[in-house]
């Protein structure tokens, strides 16, 4: 995979960010933030529960432009 895969689950506000098509060997949670690891260690999906909270509290400290691009496709509102 060359570019990161992202996908929002409005229903379950669930934002997936995929790093590889590798296989998941096991996962670890810290709050709201689960990673997805492979057997070599490597970071393969990373899950951000509670997404629209999450991105509205950290897009704080962005500058509105860079807001705009990065949240606009993602339709949170």
């Amino acid at each position: 995979m060359n570019s990161k895969k992202f996908r929002y689950d409005k229903e379950d506000d669930v934002l997936m960010v995929w790093f590889s098509k590798e296989p998941v060997d096991y996962a670890e949670q810290e709050k709201n933030l689960i990673i997805h690891f492979s057997k070599e260690n490597k970071p393969v999906l990373m899950e951000i529960l509670d997404a629209a909270k999450f991105l509205k509290e950290t897009s704080k400290a962005l500058p509105e432009k860079v807001k705009q691009s990065i949240f606009s496709p993602l339709s949170i509102a």
